[in-house]
């Protein structure tokens, strides 16, 4: 069956449910709809399977012409709902006749989120094993974008075992626009990262929902954290800031001193403290919060949070109120193992543990042990794992909790860690890749000027980032950030950290280690392929979006768009170009060069990529350090002076009481 979109609506998209599982640790996110509830019982109601494609809308819901005969479902925020200009019930499968128009108008209630459902569910194009629709990333859904008007969607064949039906009540999510959310405690609570009375605050404080959210998070407004600490070390100046690890969707990121509540289209891996993470079977609820509504986050036990599987009275979002006796008390903190090197286990939601190793500091060592950790468990394969996503000194090992529960899940870590083997003597495959920068690329200052426009002007990184790179580091010129910067070799450690395959990566010799802090806030544009620094770190922006990291310039894709078609440099089956523990170095070209390279490589030709293999070997990396600890230690002293200094003075500046919003 087709159907013709006569209006599309906004942000209108084709998704399906669960999304786009297993890709999260090269930047991939699930997507899928943001109000999981109301999309499965849109298709439970038209007798589809749950995670069948159907369609989301944002505030106005899109009007479509059915060439046969139908039977649909509307659900989601308050919105009047017409079959040919009749008025007809939500959460009801409803019978359009063919030629008929229905037309989903403007949420006039509570809630910001509609969902279309259509018996047979629609038919789309998947993309690394979902149809879910990533606009950010050009996939997924209809051609990877928005509705448009004059677009043709069309069904698959109805099952024969379909059975249209009523959705109980009881069963339909309550709607408000004073919410309450139930959350766990950590990953990052107190003592470690905020004090006590910020805590306090999070719980205690009734937060507004900002105009400048979607679905990639939720930015909300509310009071400043006093930090329990002064700043992130390596990893940033902030006192937000810590070494890149994974984040769980639903996690409340502090982005600075801006707390953001992740969503299905948020990145995987960053390096910003999260104090508490909604719980699974809530997350459907940031799908609905409105600009202006209220959020109250309510402390509750990991074993007492609902499943997220049910859709009935188990998931309890029919219920307003979330009811508890307060949370785990364990500051997310629900293990440590005390041996040669620490092991902390911490909460992310109910359904993802964070294993953290030693202390906060940049050291490959601990980057082997994660290594060694992730090839284990995966070896393992334990019932009920999701996703397995390394970070700097960490792994998040995400799990499904009505198959594996946390307490299951830590004990068979403990087996782990106890069988692994010595990384001392760690030798990995590490290419050696080479790419073109365009050094302080033209878009990369157009960047900047918006963010001074549009966001923050009197930040101390503008207007120009990489001065504000030479202060951080003590350095005499910007040519001395230029030659550091090409002189490097950058490992890296991650992927994904901002999106589709971007490398979080850090030289391999301790002196190429030039040190900042991100913006606070972020930046809302960066363009793609952007290269930055952040804490001690280098980045490549996969794609179009936000960003902190200060720029040094603009490189060539390092995500296949062509894919699955095969494109000079990356290997076939994968559109991400980089693995872990690669090794990137830069060659300069002209910004008229890259832009002629970015139009190659989109054309399916080679971009300028040099990729030779190799190995790592952790012993001799070791050695190296060992040889040059004088010179190493002399760099770091006068590194971490000028780092004092700017510290002194945004102090006196007053800086750490911008509030970022």
């Amino acid at each position: 069956m087709k159907m013709d979109v006569l209006r599309p609506g906004m942000m209108t998209t084709v998704q399906d449910w669960p999304g786009r599982v297993g890709y999260w640790q090269v930047g991939v996110p699930p997507s899928g709809p943001m109000d999981d509830v109301s999309f499965r019982l849109a298709n439970v109601a038209v007798g589809n399977a749950e995670g069948a494609c159907g369609l989301e809308a944002t505030v106005v819901g899109p009007a479509l012409r059915f060439e046969n005969d139908a039977v649909v479902c509307v659900t989601g925020a308050d919105a009047p709902v017409t079959v040919d200009g009749v008025a007809v019930e939500r959460f009801s499968p409803i019978s359009v006749p063919a030629g008929g128009v229905l037309d989903v108008g403007t949420v006039s209630g509570h809630g910001m989120r509609t969902y279309v459902a259509v018996r047979g569910g629609l038919d789309a194009e998947e993309y690394l094993g979902s149809a879910a629709t990533f606009t950010l990333g050009k996939f997924g859904g209809h051609h990877g974008r928005v509705l448009a008007a004059g677009d043709v969607l069309t069904t698959h064949a109805v099952a024969r075992d379909s059975v249209p039906q009523s959705i109980p009540s009881e069963h339909v999510p309550a709607l408000t626009d004073s919410w309450q959310i139930a959350v766990t405690e950590g990953p990052h609570g107190a003592p470690e990262f905020f004090t006590r009375a910020d805590i306090d605050t999070v719980f205690d404080t009734d937060y507004e929902v900002h105009f400048n959210s979607d679905r990639t998070g939720v930015r909300l407004i509310g009071p400043r954290p006093d930090w329990a600490r002064t700043d992130g070390g390596e990893a940033g100046l902030h006192p937000s800031n810590i070494h890149d690890n994974a984040y769980s969707v639903g996690a409340l990121d502090f982005t600075g001193d801006t707390p953001i509540l992740l969503g299905p289209d948020g990145p995987s891996l960053g390096g910003f403290v999260c104090p508490v993470t909604v719980v699974a079977a809530e997350r459907w609820k940031l799908g609905q919060l409105r600009p202006g509504d209220s959020v109250r986050f309510v402390a509750v036990e990991q074993s007492h949070a609902a499943s997220p599987s049910s859709l009935g009275r188990d998931r309890r979002a029919s219920i307003p109120a979330v009811f508890s006796r307060g949370g785990d008390g364990d500051d997310g903190v629900v293990g440590r193992r005390d041996a040669a090197t620490v092991v902390t286990y911490r909460r992310s939601g109910d359904d993802n543990i964070l294993v953290e190793y030693g202390s906060m500091t940049l050291d490959l060592a601990l980057r082997a042990r994660v290594h060694a950790l992730h090839r284990a468990v995966e070896d393992a394969a334990p019932r009920g794992l999701r996703d397995l996503t390394p970070g700097i000194r960490s792994l998040q090992i995400k799990f499904d909790p009505d198959v594996m529960p946390a307490r299951s899940l830590l004990d068979m870590l403990g087996e782990v860690e106890d069988a692994l083997p010595d990384t001392s003597e760690l030798s990995v495959p590490s290419r050696s890749v080479r790419l073109p920068l365009s050094w302080d690329d033209p878009s990369t200052r157009e960047a900047t000027e918006r963010y001074m426009h549009g966001v923050r002007a009197d930040a101390p990184w503008c207007p120009w980032n990489i001065e504000f790179i030479r202060r951080m580091n003590g350095l005499d010129s910007v040519d001395d950030v230029y030659d550091t910067v090409f002189d490097a070799d950058y490992m890296v450690l991650g992927l994904g950290d901002v999106y589709l395959g971007a490398p979080v990566a850090t030289p391999l010799d301790p002196r190429h280690r030039l040190v900042t802090t991100k913006y606070n806030p972020a930046r809302t544009w960066t363009p793609e392929n952007a290269v930055g620094i952040g804490g001690a770190y280098l980045c490549i922006y996969g794609m179009e979006g936000p960003g902190g990291y200060q720029f040094v310039g603009r490189t060539t894709q390092v995500w296949n768009h062509r894919f699955p078609s095969v494109v000079p440099g990356f290997e076939e089956g994968s559109p991400w170009l980089l693995r872990f523990f690669d090794r990137i170095s830069w060659y300069p070209v002209t910004a008229e060069e890259l832009l002629d390279m970015r139009a190659d490589l989109a054309a399916g030709r080679g971009a300028g990529v040099e990729i030779t293999d190799g190995r790592f070997s952790l012993a001799e990396h070791e050695a190296f350090l060992e040889s040059n600890a004088e010179s190493i230690a002399l760099f770091r002293k006068g590194q971490s002076e000028a780092f004092g200094t700017e510290r002194d003075a945004w102090s006196a500046a007053g800086e750490f009481a911008t509030t970022g919003v």
